[in-house]
């Protein structure tokens, strides 16, 4: 009975190549952001898949592992990234600083979402920047992408308003954009906090809910003193704590129009059926409400904030996490039809830019009133 249900050997060998393949680029990756700290390994890796795929260096005997690699090696690094987060520690900023983050995450995604709409930015590109400036940069748009991927709920079926663009092409565009302003917010934002007269705990809010990458607040936060970096390290997690609902909303909100649609399309063959015309043979599957690497996810988050966890645990999951999406943004990499890429990069920038401004003033503004 477990036959059909577990991978074979036989599939195992034919992802190997692929997997290999996304491995060894996403090791390079991470050995450049290691002599270029400034520098996002997600970025490289997806730069370099873009790479190998228009110069037609794929091999065909990769394809399987590198389509692996774009989905589940992705989900596992999503759910890794749970073990990361701890709520209590959030809850200790106090309340002020949590109605900052909970208000700029709302505030930036859904801002961000309506200049898209104006600006024509098409809406996975648009929801992906949302996501990816408002919590926590090319990891979320990786763990949103994940999401936006899926074919819901059968053949020929689509939630009704998704767009037929390539999620892919609008995951690399995304992860170009709020790598590249993410990194203006870290320069930026530390001198601006100065100018201000901010205090300690005050900057450390502003530096982790208005910078994208956690990386970054890192490198932002530490130019500030070691107090600023403790808080602007919790703020920022505080914001990646909100992936989960985020994720599980979009997730839901898309399960609900493919029931929709599959309710609709059943009614159309029964009716089909009482009148002699042909079934479409369209798979009535009904896509689950809550993407299954969400709840992993989840469990992590409560894992971490109910029970003691190692620091040697900590650290060793953190490496496998990176790892993984690394590894995942090579093959979305490979997936990016460089014509379109540039295509669509002018929209795409300038809502990056606009999604930037609006996490930083926001935060700002909260900060200024609150703190």
């Amino acid at each position: 009975m477990l036959g059909p249900v577990l991978p074979t050997a036989v599939t195992w060998r034919s992802r190997a190549p692929g997997l290999l393949l996304t491995t060894a680029v996403a090791l390079v990756a991470v050995a450049v952001r290691s002599a270029v700290p400034i520098v996002s390994a997600l970025l490289v890796a997806i730069v370099i898949g873009v790479v190998l795929r228009n110069a037609g260096w794929i091999p065909a005997p990769a394809e399987p592992g590198v389509r692996y690699s774009a989905r589940t090696v992705l989900r596992l690094g999503v759910v890794l990234l749970g073990l990361q987060l701890s709520i209590p520690e959030v809850v200790a900023l106090g309340w002020e600083a949590v109605v900052v983050i909970v208000g700029t995450v709302t505030l930036t995604w859904s801002a961000t979402l309506l200049v898209g709409r104006w600006l024509r930015v098409p809406a996975a590109l648009r929801t992906l920047l949302a996501t990816g400036t408002a919590i926590c940069g090319a990891s979320a748009v990786a763990a949103m992408s994940a999401v936006l991927g899926e074919r819901v709920p059968g053949r020929g079926v689509r939630p009704t308003g998704d767009d037929d663009e390539d999620v892919e092409d609008a995951a690399a565009t995304a992860v170009a954009a709020v790598t590249i302003f993410g990194t203006l917010s870290m320069l930026a934002l530390p001198p601006l906090a100065a100018t201000l007269g901010l205090g300690d705990h005050a900057a450390g809010v502003w530096v982790g809910a208005g910078i994208h990458e956690v990386g970054q607040v890192v490198a932002a936060g530490g130019v500030l003193g070691p107090t600023v970096l403790a808080t602007a390290v919790v703020t920022k997690l505080g914001r990646v704590v909100l992936l989960a609902p985020l994720v599980a909303g979009v997730g839901y909100a898309r399960s609900r129009r493919a029931r929709v649609a599959v309710e609709h399309q059943v009614a159309v063959d029964s009716a089909g059926v009482l009148t002699g015309a042909a079934p479409t043979g369209v798979a009535h599957t009904r896509p689950p409400l809550v993407p299954a690497f969400v709840l992993g996810f989840l469990v992590l988050v409560a894992v971490r904030s109910l029970l003691p966890v190692p620091a040697v645990v900590l650290d060793a999951v953190e490496t496998a996490a990176t790892l993984l999406l690394t590894v995942a943004m090579v093959a979305l990499g490979t997936g990016v039809n460089l014509k379109v890429l540039l295509r669509r990069g002018g929209p795409a920038m300038l809502l990056g830019l606009v999604a930037a401004l609006l996490a930083a003033g926001i935060s700002l503004l909260g900060v200024l009133t609150l703190l």
